[in-house]
């Protein structure tokens, strides 16, 4: 690598490690804009900065060497490599125009109505694996049903073994339910965001069930997509 090569190298890097280091001062939001502790601080709140937190501190360490030890203008003690730019360009570019949350849904909600035969349920479990599913009455969300509260009804209504779920409604496994929290918002949030609902109704001792995303994030829209804490915690965030 030639002096010039070297150079750009290290203004690309620079320019980078800058775009990250504002990204995180927006994400994080705390009295201290020290790259180091915004980098501990948030990959305790966001799984995306874990994912990336080792990197991030090495970074850190090899800015400094960069802008605090030249030996002589324009001559670095240390250079990063094309392949570490091309790395931390890209952690800048996720930071700074992070997903929309909609991206790490599950898509196409299986929803039902209130007055829906819980065959319909049943057969969705079959289905799908799923188990849980946003209940609307007058085309408004009220609530979730779980394959728990099926399971505690048909413990309460067995007979001889056997249990009748023919004429049994959704309004009828309702009862056995119990109130799920859940919150409703529009396509347009991204996923720091989410994982910031998430994280207040952790602090608040509250068990967020999920987070559905409609259109403008009202009660009484289609179900765009639906995220639970588990597809936060499952999303590859890594890049090459």
């Amino acid at each position: 690598m030639n002096k010039k090569q070297g150079q750009l190298l290290s203004e690309r890097f620079e320019v980078a490690y800058n775009q990250v280091h504002d990204a995180l001062k927006d994400i994080v939001q705390i009295n201290d804009e020290r790259f180091v502790v915004l980098v501990k601080v948030g990959a305790k709140k966001y799984q995306i900065i874990e994912t990336y937190k080792k990197d991030l501190e090495q970074y850190a360490r090899l800015r400094n060497a960069i802008v605090h030890e030249k030996m002589e203008v324009g001559q670095y003690i240390a250079e990063p490599n094309a392949k570490v730019v091309s790395h931390i360009e890209k952690i800048a570019n996720v930071f700074s125009r992070p997903n929309y949350a909609l991206s790490i849904a599950t898509k196409n909600v299986v929803y039902f109505d209130y007055h829906d035969s819980i065959l319909k349920v049943t057969a969705a479990i079959k289905e799908h694996g799923y188990s849980k599913f946003p209940i609307y009455k007058n085309k408004k969300c009220i609530g979730l049903l779980t394959a728990g509260s099926i399971l505690k009804w048909m413990a309460q209504n067995m007979e001889s073994s056997l249990v009748n779920l023919a004429d049994i409604d959704v309004s009828d496994i309702l009862l056995y339910e119990k109130e799920h929290s859940i919150e409703f918002v529009t396509k347009e949030i991204n996923i720091f965001e989410v994982e910031n609902i998430f994280e207040k109704a952790h602090k608040k001792k509250r068990k967020l069930e999920g987070v559905i995303i409609t259109e403008k994030g009202q009660t009484d829209e289609t179900p765009l997509g639906m995220i639970t804490a588990w597809d936060l915690i499952e999303i590859d965030y890594t890049v090459d």
